[in-house]
């Protein structure tokens, strides 16, 4: 631990502590809540507020890493590992708990039971996990995910396979920047999809994942993206508000072209042109659109809600892209 990364305070995979709490419990949460993420330290011997390196008395820092390991072993169910090291800093010493990714989650606090006891680390906070996180956790521990779970109710034909193969390709034509490009582009076929998790084969038939519903907007799951324009600062009153269904690619092209529509338009001129210029590039409006769709986690539950994936504020005016499904949410 440097004295830069202590500067930069707290974050997703950092907590500091001040000093061992009495009570294992009130940094047990953040152990099991690293765990249930991609990792993370809990430093102790820093003030969280101030950032001060307080440091350990070295007559009782053994001491101290041996109470903080038994708590992990005795507190986390399934069992945890933690890497406790010592560490100098500003002539002081710390002691840095590593806790790694865990592979059996979700990971609880055996005294709250696995309903009271799953935590999950939120930018530089730890949240009690709720239901549909921890149901999404137990995917994760058994190397399932929703996306490639088969979508029960939704039954598709060879046609409708075709159909999506001969759709990808004309997209991906579509958006190639130049000729070379376009010509580079490869059919898509089924042990393609089947690659990528859309399809399922069984006994030499193909059936639709989760994946295939979402991509195509069928099988109930009700995908959706939603985009507004808010009246001044605040989300109280719409300007202009839509909500866009179908294929995935068809709902990137409308909410890109909604952005562009709502926000300023200026010019520069290149030699003797007049040449339009976005306030915002559009490559990195779309950019961003694509990753909110991409870089996403879906859920196996009916349950309405919302996330805030790109904020935009120009002289006053909100533009808020918003991704909805009756079937997941971003994180």
């Amino acid at each position: 631990m440097t004295i830069e990364e202590i500067l930069s305070g707290e974050s997703k995979n950092v907590e500091f502590k001040e000093n061992l709490p009495e009570k294992s419990i009130k940094y047990m949460k953040s152990v099991v809540a690293f765990a249930n993420g991609t990792g993370g330290k809990i430093i102790f011997g820093i003030a969280d507020k101030t950032r001060e390196v307080v440091g350990f008395d070295k007559e009782d820092v053994f001491q101290k890493m041996d109470a903080i390991a038994n708590a992990v072993s005795d507190s986390c169910e399934p069992a945890i590992i933690p890497d406790i090291t010592l560490q100098t800093v500003d002539g002081k010493t710390i002691i840095v708990v590593e806790i790694s990714e865990g592979r059996q989650r979700p990971y609880y606090i055996k005294a709250l039971g696995k309903e009271g006891g799953v935590y999950v680390r939120v930018a530089g906070t730890t949240r009690l996990a709720d239901e549909y996180m921890i149901k999404e956790l137990m995917f994760e521990g058994s190397n399932r995910y929703f996306d490639q779970a088969l979508c029960t109710g939704l039954n598709i034909t060879d046609a409708d396979i075709d159909a999506l193969c001969k759709a990808m390709k004309e997209q991906a034509i579509k958006n190639a920047p130049n000729e070379d490009q376009k010509a580079l582009v490869k059919e898509v076929g089924r042990q393609q999809l089947r690659s990528w998790g859309v399809l399922i084969e069984r006994e030499g038939k193909d059936y639709p994942s989760n994946a295939y519903a979402i991509l195509t907007g069928c099988g109930g799951l009700h995908v959706a993206t939603q985009c507004g324009v808010f009246k001044g600062t605040t989300k109280e009153v719409f300007v202009d508000r839509r909500e866009y269904t179908g294929p995935l690619w068809e709902q990137i092209e409308e909410a890109f072209q909604f952005v562009l529509r709502n926000i300023h338009l200026g010019a520069t001129i290149v030699g003797v042109y007049r040449q339009d210029v976005y306030e915002i590039p559009p490559d990195a409006i779309r950019e961003l659109i694509i990753n909110a769709m991409v870089h996403r986690l879906w859920k196996a539950f009916h349950k309405e809600c919302y996330a805030k994936l790109i904020v935009m504020q120009s002289h006053c005016r909100n533009h808020w892209f918003y991704r909805k499904s009756g079937s997941f949410y971003f994180t």
